[in-house]
């Protein structure tokens, strides 16, 4: 008998692998990004103190969204943790997708983080 595998432990495996190379500093801290069923969310973390500096999600009331899991949502998200990071004096960071695939919403978040003024 074959099992299905397990999605979510594979991209855990995924993202511990990336973790190895990409940590976030004081001066460029890092963007993570989680990708649910039915929402996405952001933080900007500096992994020398264990701190989040600032954080986004689709379940934001300043976002307004009805479904937050769309591309739509993704790029509010991005835009709003941008914003959010720029307000902090961040404006450079290191990317990490968590080990999902750089596509679809994860690539939208990361577009609009770009355009409203994030360097990576």
């Amino acid at each position: 008998m074959i099992t299905k595998p397990n999605k979510n432990a594979i991209r855990k495996r995924r993202h511990k692998h990336i973790r190895r190379r990409v940590a976030g500093t004081a001066v460029r801290p890092r963007l993570n990004v989680y990708r649910s069923s039915k929402h996405i969310y952001a933080q900007v973390i500096n992994d020398e103190t264990s701190e989040t500096l600032v954080a986004a999600s689709s379940l934001d009331k300043e976002v307004g969204l009805e479904k937050g899991s769309d591309i739509e949502a993704a790029k509010k998200v991005g835009a709003l943790v941008a914003k959010r990071a720029l307000e902090k004096g961040v404006k450079e960071i290191v990317f990490d997708r968590g080990g999902y695939l750089y596509h679809g919403r994860v690539k939208a978040l990361a577009d609009a983080a770009r355009e409203a003024g994030l360097t990576f």
